[in-house]
């Protein structure tokens, strides 16, 4: 958005109070959410990080959309901290930074700690930015939902059993299996605390919509412990958040960066890093993408993906500079302030500095927060951090109301391994596995067979009517010829596959292989390579490969063209169509049967199959009522939605009907007639104008009957006129047998 656009869309907008009260009720909403997720990224490295955790949620959702803004991120769309974002900078923390036995920073160093956090949040939202700014967004949404699952569902555990210690009272960290023996040092009446906090907000969405959930936890969690310590029980009770500082926002750790590499382990730190800002960028960039989607789906507006994560990724650079958590998208915040009548980003300006301002006044408030409260907040958050889709894919597999059962399966089988590495090992490994998972996914889906359909020239057959003692060599000797219809992309997985269907085809007597290349997406070098050798292996035996719908200035044609496949095949090989390919097919199998002296020139009158039945003076009877005419090629014989009523009989040459495609700009052959074949005929049997164009292919002579001639022959000579249109009903019947063949065909 132009820096003047923006500044008239704040400064003057044209719904102040809608701005404004979508600004104050994103807020409300963001406030406790950004502080608990805060919490939630930084308590698991232990008790002293609890109070910057809660400053890097509240400056997370600060200056991200305040740097959003600023950049000109046009409209409403709202920015502060994720939940499964925080998951990933709190597991990069515990399995990367602090690792036992290879750890790069020691906990107790609060200080140091941080400054690496925050620096790998600022190189991710750099490598964010230049997603966007390269337009790479696309290629992060193509994750796999199982891996996306794995990780949600990792965090959700991870999440709650590090507030295990919290809510039972324990003074230190105690690891899941060093639980039962501390189970003495349980504090029944802060774990009492807990409980309540969690089933309050469990069940706060139906006591009262329009206050987060959170808010009303918290205010009850403490009220109780606040209780309990009124009656005096306040030393069986866990401690409060504790000191929170209240100064004014500065982005100090930006200049402590440099430094944090000046020690012998540098090297090491810096791989650390990068390797944890690139998975924390990939799975930040993935959920700013979708929850922009969503967030779309709900307010009727259109959000460039690019732009958002640069914006998400310099927002990002910002707050780490200033000591905030990654953050992405807030869909629900986007969609509550629309509610509310917000639509510039004026809105997203109040949100932010009422965060400010509360950063600046509240800290007093927010050090009296007991931290078994944060913890039973945490676990429902952990709970509500379940994937759903998980949860669905085994209720049905325990209903057993799954068909595909096998591919539930896997995708359950993905979600836990991808779980248990981010758990057991680290982030890193859990991404690389993820990736991983989507090729090998990818190549299974791409490596089943590329034909969609096949085919043999004894059922389908070209558009074009024969003679019958030559459809008869075709029903005989057509399966001979085969047409493979392939569909999606042609390489090294799938080319293979039609290799050796190929040479199946050829041990049972295929001559002719017809490859349709309509629906090829995509073909690489060693696909077009193994095409290459399928056309070597059919030539050896003296076969052929056809190859159709191979049009001009294409990625496949430029594929095959580059590695020398069309040139091997030649032209006269190529063709436009599957259905002129068949024909090619047909007269080279025609071609191979001795047909004699029949097979060329003119057809004698009386050896016409539409005369059958006529003896040589009915035969001279009807041709002295026919007229003689003669086309060049080229020459149209009637047009579409003329008015004619002749029928035609084709004595030497060949015509072809065909159909203008108004919509394709392009005329589409119907049928090709052939010498001895009859064409027309609907036009005396039902009146009306031309249902198709028919042009001459060839030089072409035919017999024509006329309206007026065909009602003198049915007057004088019924005998011939009923044979006559005995034949015309056997053609057609002939004709539509051929036809529903060739559907069942295709159809089946």
């Amino acid at each position: 958005m132009p820096i003047r656009e923006l500044t008239a869309a704040v400064f003057r907008p044209a719904n102040l109070k809608g701005e404004i009260a979508g600004g104050l009720a994103c807020a409300i909403l963001t406030l406790p959410g950004a502080a608990g997720l805060g919490i939630l990224a930084l308590t698991p490295l232990g008790h002293d990080y609890i109070a910057h955790g809660i400053l890097a949620g509240l400056y997370s959702a600060i200056f991200l959309p305040l740097t959003a803004v600023i950049m000109g991120s046009p409209g409403g769309m709202m920015f502060s901290p994720r939940s499964v974002l925080a998951f990933l900078v709190t597991t990069f923390a515990l399995q990367s930074l602090a690792a036992p036995g290879s750890a790069i920073v020691d906990l107790a160093d609060v200080p140091r700690t941080l400054a690496v956090l925050f620096l790998v949040i600022f190189i991710a939202g750099f490598l964010q930015a230049e997603f966007g700014a390269f337009r790479l967004g696309n290629l992060v949404r193509y994750i796999p939902s199982p891996v996306m699952a794995g990780f949600q569902n990792a965090g959700a555990i991870l999440i709650f059993f590090s507030q295990v210690d919290a809510m039972l009272g324990f003074p230190q960290h105690v690891s899941v299996l060093h639980l039962p023996a501390a189970v003495t040092s349980v504090q029944p009446l802060t774990l009492l605390v807990g409980l309540i906090t969690a089933v309050v907000m469990w069940h706060a969405g139906r006591l009262a919509t329009a206050v987060p959930p959170s808010a009303i936890g918290l205010v009850a969690g403490s009220a109780v412990y606040y209780a309990i310590a009124a009656l005096g029980l306040g030393a069986h009770l866990g401690p409060v958040i504790g000191e929170l500082p209240s100064r004014i926002p500065l982005p100090s750790y930006l200049a402590g960066f440099p430094g944090l590499f000046t020690g012998p382990d540098r090297w090491h730190l810096l791989a650390v890093v990068l390797t944890g800002a690139l998975s924390l960028a990939i799975i930040s960039s993935l959920d700013a993408l979708l929850s922009a989607k969503a967030a779309d789906q709900l307010t009727g507006e259109r959000t460039d993906g690019g732009r958002t994560l640069v914006y998400a990724g310099v927002g990002n650079m910002v707050a780490a500079s200033f000591g905030g958590i990654t953050g992405s998208v807030n869909m629900l915040g986007t969609v509550v302030s629309h509610r509310a009548g917000a639509r510039t980003p004026l809105s997203v300006l109040v949100c932010a500095l009422t965060t400010l301002i509360a950063v600046l006044v509240l800290p007093p408030v927010i050090a009296r927060i007991p931290r078994v409260v944060i913890a039973g907040m945490l676990m429902v958050f952990s709970v509500q951090l379940v994937d759903r889709w998980t949860l669905q894919i085994i209720r049905k597999m325990a209903t057993r109301r799954v068909v595909q059962w096998r591919r539930m399966v896997l995708d359950l089988f993905v979600i836990a391994l991808v779980a248990t590495a981010a758990i057991a090992i680290n982030l890193v490994t859990a991404v690389g596995i993820g990736v991983v998972v989507a090729i090998l996914s990818f190549l299974a889906r791409m490596s089943r067979s590329v034909i969609r359909r096949s085919y043999r020239g004894d059922a389908v057959r070209s558009r074009r009517t024969l003679e019958p003692r030559l459809m008869d060599i075709l029903s005989r000797d057509g399966g001979r010829i085969l047409v493979l219809e392939l569909e999606g992309a042609l390489f090294f997985g799938t080319a293979e596959d039609l290799a050796k269907r190929v040479e199946a085809a050829v041990r049972q007597d295929v001559i002719y292989v017809i490859l349709d290349l309509n629906r090829v997406s995509e073909i690489d070098s060693t696909g077009a390579r193994i095409l290459l050798q399928i056309h070597e292996r059919l030539q050896n035996e003296g076969c052929h490969l056809l190859l159709s719908h191979l049009h001009a200035d294409t990625t496949v044609t430029h594929g095959l063209n580059d590695i020398g496949v069309t040139a091997a095949v030649t032209a006269e090989k190529i063709f436009e169509d599957t259905d002129r390919a068949l024909e090619w097919a047909e007269d080279e199998l025609i071609r191979t049967h001795d047909l004699g002296p029949e097979g060329a020139g003119e057809r004698r009158f009386e050896e016409m199959d539409a005369l059958a039945g006529l003896d040589e003076a009915g035969c001279a009877t009807l041709k002295s009522l026919l007229v003689r005419r003669s086309y060049r090629r080229g020459d149209v014989v009637f047009r579409e939605g003329e008015e004619g009523r002749e029928l035609f009989l084709i004595a030497q040459g060949a015509a072809s009907v065909k159909l203008q495609l108004a919509s394709a700009g392009r005329e589409n052959r119907l049928a090709t007639f052939s010498a001895g074949i009859v064409f027309g005929e609907l036009a005396l049997l039902d009146p009306g104008p031309r249902s198709a164009s028919v042009e001459a292919d060839q030089d072409m002579v035919c017999y024509v009957l006329t309206e007026d001639a065909f009602e003198q022959l049915r007057k004088d000579h019924q005998d011939i006129a009923i044979k006559l249109l005995t034949n015309l009903g056997r053609e057609l019947s002939r004709r539509l047998r051929r036809a529903n063949g060739a559907i069942y065909q295709l159809e089946g």
